[in-house]
């Protein structure tokens, strides 16, 4: 918007720009946030190519042909050499030509910070064109009515029947326990964590759950308020005065930091 204002020699615009742009930086997180600096970063060294071209220093206008030439005098370009070796660009340069320069200029240019919220690198390689599977004729609505809704509810009958055996063998689990030794709290931590796999502390933490949902055993809280596990129905005999659905209820959050 203010490109002629920015392009004008007079002017400081474009690097206060520039000095807003590197205070923003500091700030970037996201790889958005990245590109639109990049794309900011683009548009300025346009903006600063075309300054440079209208700058004038004592009457001469800059030269693009003679900076490189100067340049290339720098590193130390042979130029007897240079005229033998035609055929091969570049072999004509010092060994450590570019080395040079760049040791130079990191006197003059900040180097850009890396970023490290890519992971990995870009695949060259085009993408595999995938097997096209031809899909088998669909059966007639009135068999489809009769078969999916029975597949449908074996499969969750299946699931039902292992959560419901997993449960009675957590609960044979914790009634052992506690039979073994009455006078000594279980710690539930201690009880639900696998100290070898996160994802069996989850399955854990949730069959559990049904336990204390249908009041099969509680969960309270011991001297140090950490919570301790119970089965209900093992207290001599008796049976619990919580029944099925009393009590509160809590919702419990493990990620794999508080697991470790």
């Amino acid at each position: 918007e203010n490109r002629e204002e920015m392009l004008n020699s007079k002017s400081n615009r474009l690097t206060e720009a520039l000095e807003e742009a590197n205070k923003l930086f500091d700030e970037v997180s996201r790889a958005r946030e990245a590109a639109l600096d990049a794309q900011f970063l683009v548009l300025a060294s346009n903006l600063g190519k075309e300054k440079a071209k209208e700058l004038h220093s004592e009457m001469t206008e800059f030269d693009s042909t003679t900076f490189a030439d100067d340049l290339l005098t720098f590193m130390g370009i042979n130029r007897t050499k240079a005229e033998e070796n035609d055929n091969e660009p570049g072999g004509f340069l010092p060994s450590d030509a570019w080395q040079k320069m760049g040791e130079e200029a990191l006197k003059y240019i900040r180097r850009a910070p890396t970023f490290h919220y890519m992971l990995g690198s870009f695949k060259s390689d085009p993408p595999v064109a995938k097997q096209r599977i031809e899909r088998q004729k669909k059966a007639s609505r009135g068999e489809a009515k009769q078969t999916m809704p029975a597949q449908l509810k074996k499969m969750e009958e299946s699931d039902l029947e292992a959560t419901e055996k997993e449960v009675e063998r957590v609960l044979g689990i914790l009634q052992t326990l506690f039979e073994s030794d009455p006078d000594t709290p279980i710690s539930y931590f201690e009880f639900v964590i696998d100290p070898n796999s996160f994802a069996r502390s989850v399955e854990n933490i949730f069959h559990v759950s049904f336990l204390i949902r249908d009041g099969l055993a509680e969960i309270k809280l011991d001297d140090d308020e950490l919570p301790i596990i119970e089965p209900t129905k093992s207290r001599k005999g008796t049976e619990s005065d919580q029944g099925p659905g009393e009590g509160n209820q809590v919702v419990i959050a493990l990620t794999q930091r508080e697991w470790k």
